[in-house]
């Protein structure tokens, strides 16, 4: 059985539904105490480098040049391995970030590398 991955902004409401709570975000979301943010875990080395985030800044222009190098950055990533095995068993993980923007955001991109790694993962 693989996992469902989903992705939710950190300032939305948790539900019962979202099942495991990662934070995915190298900073700590502006404004969202530690409390209010419910998660299981936060893991930062799962997010883009800072280079990375700082040369995209959230462009839609850059998102394609983005989605690549991150994807890059992810398959040298020996974090994400460790998380793949570590939460392979969990029935749903969402992916929290505090990006504004819903269609362009590192989430996304790590869904669907998760999405891959965690059904490798027995």
């Amino acid at each position: 059985m693989s996992s469902t991955i989903q992705v939710k902004r950190i300032y939305d409401p948790p539900a019962k539904s979202d099942g495991y709570r990662v934070l995915v975000d190298r900073l700590w979301p502006r404004g969202m105490k530690k409390e209010a943010a419910d998660i299981d875990e936060w893991a930062k080395d799962l997010a883009p480098s800072t280079d990375l985030r700082k040369w995209f800044g959230h462009e839609p222009r850059l998102w394609s040049d983005f989605e690549k190098r991150y994807m890059d950055e992810l398959k040298a990533n020996d974090a994400v391995k460790t998380f793949a095995k570590a939460h392979g068993g969990e029935n749903t993980i969402t992916l929290l970030y505090a990006a504004k923007d819903e269609e362009h955001n590192h989430a996304l991109v790590l869904k669907k590398y998760l999405a891959t790694k965690l059904k490798s993962v027995k």
